[in-house]
């Protein structure tokens, strides 16, 4: 078999692994996006009120705290992967939660690392608020509070796309949740690829697990359904933009 029949062949049973909806694709897939929505989701409880009391507030340790946040946006994932892993471990300080190697501890990596990257894009959108709108709604009459919500509403689009910027990020994440996750699934073969369902293993380890193994039919696929999944969230977040 040459390389042109090798690609093509991997393609062609890539694409028969999607479309007949093989059980183990289906549970990684499955969860990547519960363990990268959660992620996300807390992240953005957090993120958004610390952007706004970051944008709004004085108080001491205020300029730190955006240190802070400027370097979680560039943290090192694998850094971040060992951190939660020795935190996590049986002989660590957290060990009696028995969460490493869990669904749990790769949320928390991905909460860790996804954070500073909505709260500094959302500061952004915030901060491109006109302060023109902020003196109009204190002429009239408003206070902090109000201002606060006329901010939000103004900057909604900004803050969504910081959003989606994350979930992307944490879609593409492999090191920290390589570590603290193990890359764990079923024993037993389902759909017959000699593979259980997933317990940890995601889009991105399970690629990295599959080429490892030669398999690139598995790969592909995988690969497939998470660029396609990040150019959807990126459309969407681009869409959003042109609204702003």
């Amino acid at each position: 078999m040459d390389s042109t029949d090798f690609l093509i062949n991997g393609i062609a049973n890539a694409f028969s692994l999607i479309f007949n909806l093989n059980p183990y694709i289906l549970s990684i897939t499955g969860v990547s996006l519960k363990v990268s929505g959660a992620a996300t989701l807390l992240a953005a409880l957090t993120a958004i009120p610390l952007a706004f009391a970051l944008s709004f507030c004085n108080f001491r340790g205020r300029q730190a705290l955006i240190t802070l946040v400027n370097t979680g946006m560039g943290l090192p994932p694998v850094f971040v992967g060992l951190f939660i892993f020795v935190m996590l471990v049986p002989a660590g300080p957290f060990g009696s939660l028995n969460w490493i190697f869990t669904p749990g501890a790769m949320i928390i990596a991905q909460y860790i690392i996804v954070t500073p990257i909505i709260t500094g894009i959302s500061i952004a959108a915030i901060k491109a608020v006109p302060r023109s709108i902020i003196e109009t709604v204190y002429t009239l009459g408003g206070d902090g509070k109000e201002t606060v919500i006329v901010t939000m509403k103004e900057s909604k689009f900004g803050i969504i796309t910081a959003i989606l910027a994350g979930l992307g990020r944490a879609l593409s994440e492999v090191g920290a949740i390589l570590i603290v996750g193990g890359n764990i699934a079923y024993t037993g073969s389902v759909g017959g690829i000699g593979e259980g369902l997933s317990y940890t293993r995601t889009l991105t380890t399970a690629i990295t697990l599959e080429t490892s193994r030669g398999d690139i039919s598995t790969s592909i696929a995988l690969g497939i359904i998470l660029i396609t999944i990040v150019l959807f969230v990126n459309l969407l977040a681009n869409a959003i933009q042109r609204r702003d």
